[in-house]
């Protein structure tokens, strides 16, 4: 079975930093571009970070400057750096995966992407 599965959500204070992992079973990322998106109640899902097959990173503009996404193939496993967080970036962080051939990283269109994780909660305040 082919699964993306999120750790390392929680809860954190404005300012503070977590880092997510995206880890996959099933099938090998290495040629896959996986983007992180994000959605909070009540509002629609948006993209976040992209990382595609050759590296290269693609951020939202909410998140430049502040986000740094990485892969490590050897694990087979993505990681989403969060710092300086806000209360805005509040949501439940979901990460997704497709054929780098098949996908624009940076255009976060989520209908591009084929295989979905189940989501970590990201809590900001104080």
């Amino acid at each position: 079975q082919l699964q993306l599965v999120e750790s390392g959500g929680g809860s954190v204070q404005p300012g503070g930093s977590l880092r997510l992992s995206c880890a996959a079973s099933g099938f090998t990322l290495d040629y896959y571009a996986i983007a992180w998106f994000r959605q909070a109640p009540g509002k629609e899902r948006e993209g976040v970070s992209c990382i595609s097959s050759r590296e290269w990173g693609y951020y939202a503009d909410s998140v430049k400057g502040r986000f740094t996404i990485s892969r490590d193939n050897a694990k087979n496993t993505v990681y989403l750096q969060m710092n300086s967080l806000r209360p805005e970036d509040t949501a439940v962080y979901y990460c997704a995966a497709y054929s780098d051939l098949l996908v624009q990283c940076g255009a976060f269109r989520a209908t591009e992407f084929g295989y979905w994780g189940q989501g970590t909660q990201v809590t900001v305040s104080s």
